[in-house]
């Protein structure tokens, strides 16, 4: 027997709390939604009994996909704009002297000590018709003076990527932390220029931080009903708006059990792909270096 075997024993009732604690809170939950949603609903807001497709027939409305389509490209757009955004800021966080890292960091962190729902409502002031951001941008002649700011997917999209965005800069800035920048110098030094050293030193260097960032932002976004709901209006309505109306308002809960478990296929999809690449690129690894 290895002294590996007995380690690993001993590990089982450490991590045996975590994984009841997941399986009742998580995995119990989620086959719950998947089984609701092959039963037939009844006529008082619950579950019939039987087994039925109609709750999966009926993602395939055309209204339905047109919410889909919405809620991936939205939570795609946000994920790309709050890594484009964050991946600089962590870069300069990680350079600066280790006095000013901390106050930049404690900047980065204060939004979470306000309220989520404050921090949305303050954003529909701004994005009011006789807010201040409409009239500054209408004096500036940025927009006309009937423009709409508020009520669309473009101010989904805004206040997304602002709730989001140290989601991305934190991971990202962890990984910069560890990187080491004298990498940089060196490519300089053999010709490259900086943007280039930048794209093909640093970035690939911190893919990690930037695998962790797009995760966080973009599965919560799938997810996001509450920022479509104040700011985003009809025309800004995503999955998780049509799932609580089903829940809340048509007592169908078959319907949303099926918006639910698509949601969580979604979700889990990527994550799943990415698992699959990171093993076979580890089988590949030590073929590569071949024996010593």
């Amino acid at each position: 027997m290895s002294a590996a075997t007995p380690r690993r024993t001993g590990e089982w009732p450490l991590t045996l709390p975590s994984m009841i604690w997941l399986a009742v809170l998580v995995l119990l939950p989620a086959l719950i939604v998947f089984t609701v949603a092959f039963k037939p609903g009844d006529p008082y807001g619950g579950v019939g009994a039987g087994w039925t497709l109609d709750g999966l027939r009926g993602l395939a409305r055309e209204s339905y996909l047109a919410i889909g389509w919405r809620t991936i490209y939205l939570s795609l757009l946000t994920t790309a704009l709050c890594l484009l955004l964050a991946t600089p800021m962590a870069y300069f966080m990680a350079r600066v002297r280790q006095q000013w890292r901390r106050t930049l960091l404690l900047l980065v962190v204060v939004p979470f000590w306000t309220s989520f729902l404050v921090r949305i409502f303050a954003w529909k002031v701004l994005l009011h018709p006789e807010g201040p951001l409409k009239r500054a941008l209408a004096a500036l002649h940025i927009v006309s003076a009937d423009a709409t700011l508020l009520y669309n997917p473009g101010a989904v999209l805004l206040v997304m990527v602002y709730t989001s965005l140290p989601f991305a800069i934190l991971p990202i800035y962890a990984a910069a932390e560890r990187f080491d920048f004298s990498l940089l110098e060196a490519a300089r030094d053999l010709g490259a220029r900086s943007l280039h050293a930048f794209w093909s030193v640093f970035m690939p260097g911190i893919r990690r931080g930037l695998a962790s960032a797009a995760l966080l932002v973009f599965i919560p976004s799938l997810g996001s009903y509450i920022i479509p709901d104040i700011v985003g209006g009809p025309s800004g309505e995503m999955i998780g708006n049509v799932i609580a109306q089903r829940v809340f308002s048509d007592r169908n809960l078959p319907h949303a059990s099926a918006l639910s478990a698509l949601l969580t296929l979604v979700v889990l999809a990527p994550m799943l792909a990415a698992l699959v690449l990171r093993s076979r690129r580890d089988e590949v690894a030590p073929r590569r270096a071949g024996p010593r």
